[in-house]
């Protein structure tokens, strides 16, 4: 009869309690089991801590990670092996404690493809391009055999820093190795080539390409439609043997962001009817599309199909719909939504509800919003600061937005950016408090931007200051060339000082370097119907074009009789 060895039962039942907790991500119980272990000098199996280091660095906790490595130390592997110290590594970059795996990598004696594979990847996930360039170099001047995961990093990087040269480097290693038949390579090349506007580099990429997965079609889809290509996402789309939901909210994205937002809702309909189940980013591409044309009941639809189906929106959605709900005129629906959100201690629902208020002129009740989201504990971020401060302005509360603007910093540690500043400038300048406007402007710590410049004009032509707004409209014309909002904007300020000369300077100058005035658009549901239309465009189709048109020239008659009065 064998002897049991007694010292060898608590290891056994911490294997198995281990293990069993291990494979269902129950992390916080094995770890107080793993400590009490530590104190008896009991050194767990490495396999079994590899194990935990991978659900720690999977479900993100570094925590319990941070006890595994104590154990390490403890027990005597002050100096892992290198299997133990990639899994150490890996866990620290999943958990965002980059200079932690920097520590642990510095200090193996010896390195595998697996250790340096996973340095370029994390450094390059978390944006550090520099870092993860610098890694992958040595990495291949260390003679290290490499793998096709040693290209996975490279091309994170490529497709993050938008660099076409580097792409090219990359897409011409990988050729060389022989990996270009490997999907999510080709793939991050793909998308690569799509983010540097190197369209025609991405199709021939893509056309070489002997294996096509679904990923390939979308990937290409989603950088035409980026592009505003519709026309040639719209083509490859049609061309695609197999969609799913990520191929079809590609394509409505694509409508959604150059406007065409009827054009999103058409296409979401028909994936409907096909039976296709919507993404969460498909329900916020289409709440966007009826947001951008005030269709309510288009709205309405939308949400009723995710009630219907018992879709549990997430943030983005929830605040979609809240969203929607206000700019299609129904604030109270706005207020429903936010109301009945389960878990209000995400910034974005407030920050979605506290913009709503400001939209509708709700300024004050948008002040005390903030203050019931601080009262919740919930940290307002740079965002919130941008929404009040708009909010303070379009209802004229120069005071408050003055006060909230001067404690961002020492209370809630946000430092005032562009936009902050825009929204202050145009803030004091609906005001018309110019001189504060001119001193706020010589205290800003960088040189004003297009977004200060098209405040400073925007409150210019408000007050008709024509001084100012020259020199505004001069420096956004520098910035941004093509753009009309300037010559408008300025030629509507001459306009109101009788300056018709200078009106008809800058239309010249406009049509000598070929800017065009963007059209006007509205839209008005008629008879379920939502319908378009354009300035000085009387070649409307809709059946009662003549009765609307009357109507319209009235009402700008009344108008025009009020402004004359004030």
């Amino acid at each position: 009869m064998p002897i049991s060895n007694p010292r060898k039962r608590p290891i056994c039942v911490a294997q198995s309690f281990l293990s069993k907790h291990a494979t269902k991500a129950e992390l916080s119980q094995a770890v107080s089991r793993l400590e009490s272990l530590t104190q008896q000098g009991i050194r767990l199996p490495f396999d079994l801590l590899a194990s935990l280091l991978q659900q720690c660095g999977d479900t993100k906790s570094l925590k319990q990670g941070k006890w595994i490595h104590r154990h390490l130390k403890i027990t005597g592997f002050k100096r892992p092996n290198t299997l133990l110290s990639n899994h150490l590594i890996g866990m620290y970059m999943k958990c965002g404690m980059l200079v932690r795996a920097r520590v642990v990598f510095d200090s193996m004696p010896e390195r595998d493809v697996v250790s340096w594979n996973t340095m370029v990847i994390g450094y390059a996930q978390d944006g550090n391009l520099h870092e993860a360039l610098w890694f992958y170099k040595e990495f291949r001047r260390s003679g290290i055999k490499f793998n096709e995961f040693s290209f996975a990093g490279l091309l994170t990087a490529c497709v993050k820093s938008r660099q076409l040269q580097l792409n090219r480097q990359a897409h011409g290693q990988v050729l060389v190795a022989g990996f270009l038949s490997n999907v999510v390579l080709s793939c991050s090349i793909i998308d690569a080539y799509a983010k540097c506007g190197q369209m025609e580099s991405a199709k021939r990429c893509f056309d070489e390409m002997t294996v096509k997965d679904i990923h390939i079609w979308t990937t290409l889809i989603s950088g035409y439609a980026k592009l505003g290509d519709m026309e040639a996402a719209e083509k490859l789309f049609c061309e695609m043997p197999e969609k799913n939901p990520v191929s079809w909210t590609a394509l409505i994205a694509g409508y959604v962001r150059q406007g065409s937002g009827n054009r999103a809702l058409d296409l979401f309909r028909k994936m409907i009817a096909l039976g296709v189940r919507p993404e969460q980013f498909t329900f916020s591409s289409c709440l966007c599309a009826s947001a951008s044309i005030a269709s309510l009941r288009h709205g309405k639809e939308i949400h009723g199909y995710m009630i219907r189906t018992n879709v549990r929106p997430n943030a983005i959605v929830i605040s979609s719909l809240i969203d929607m709900y206000s700019k299609s005129g129904s604030l109270e629906a706005s207020e429903r939504v936010f109301r009945i959100c389960d878990d209000k201690h995400d910034c974005v629902f407030w920050n979605t509800m506290i913009s709503a208020l400001a939209q509708h002129g709700l300024g004050h009740k948008a002040l005390r919003m903030l203050d019931d989201m601080i009262k919740f504990r919930v940290q307002p971020n740079r965002t919130t600061l941008v929404v009040i401060l708009n909010a303070c302005s379009h209802s004229g509360l120069v005071e408050e937005g003055l006060r909230w603007f001067e404690s961002m910093t020492v209370q809630h540690g946000i430092v005032p950016d562009q936009e902050h500043y825009a929204c202050l400038i145009d803030l004091l300048g609906r005001a018309g408090s110019f001189k504060e406007l001119m001193r706020k402007i010589e205290e800003m710590p960088f040189e004003p931007d297009k977004h200060i410049w098209n405040a400073i004009l925007g409150v210019c032509r408000i007050h008709g200051n024509e001084e100012l707004g020259k020199k505004a409209a001069d420096e956004l014309i520098k910035l941004d060339p093509e753009s009309s909002a300037p010559y408008i904007l300025l030629s509507s300020i001459y306009a109101d000082h009788g300056k018709w000369e200078l009106v008809e300077k800058l239309r010249g100058v406009m049509k000598k370097r070929r800017v065009n005035k963007e059209k006007a658009v509205s839209w008005i549901e008629i008879e379920k119907k939502v319908e378009a239309f354009t300035v000085s465009d009387g070649s409307h189709a809709h059946a009662r074009k003549e009765e609307i048109y009357f109507i319209l020239h009235n009402l700008a008659a009344v108008i025009e009789e009020e402004a004359s009065r004030t």
